[in-house]
């Protein structure tokens, strides 16, 4: 009988302190999701905490690669694949996607974007706080009102 792959989203603010605390919590974290059969990661890559977990994603694909680990680009227009935004820096992802269409307003996109990302999760890693106006606060609500399973690393 196949496993069924699970994923994971990484979700933060645009501007996070990347303490050593963090970094092994995050750590942890992604640990634990890939022992409980997470294999896809989804990036958005608008924030320090997206970095950092792709850097800590990379680093266990790099060192098990038997269990083909695979991160994914998740951009948020669809014209964006066929020429990616000045702000994206290019790194090595194992495939690229357009979750949400039809958004052609630049935070709208993102926003639907990423709750595409949250439907498409088993598990959501989060660095966020209570913001009102926050786009990844919107997120984090809407991964709560989903029963998504959630980890903030905020708190």
């Amino acid at each position: 009988m196949a496993t069924v792959e699970k994923t994971c989203s990484c979700f933060g603010h645009s501007n996070v302190d990347i303490t050593d605390d963090l970094k092994a919590r995050t750590n942890i974290e992604i640990d634990r999701a890939i022992e409980d059969g997470v294999r896809i990661f989804l990036f958005g890559g608008r924030s320090d905490f997206d970095d950092l977990c792709y850097d800590l994603v990379t680093q266990k694909r790099n060192d098990s690669p038997q269990l083909n680990i695979r991160r994914v680009f998740c951009f948020a227009l669809d014209k964006q694949l066929r020429k990616p935004p000045r702000w994206f820096i290019k790194k090595e992802y194992e495939a690229l996607e357009c979750p949400a269409k039809g958004f052609d307003y630049w935070y709208t996109a993102i926003y639907y974007r990423n709750l595409a990302m949250i439907d498409q999760s088993d598990f959501i890693l989060f660095w966020v706080e209570e913001r009102e106006n926050s786009g990844a606060y919107k997120t984090y609500l809407y991964a709560v009102k989903k029963h998504k399973r959630i980890v903030n690393l905020f708190v």
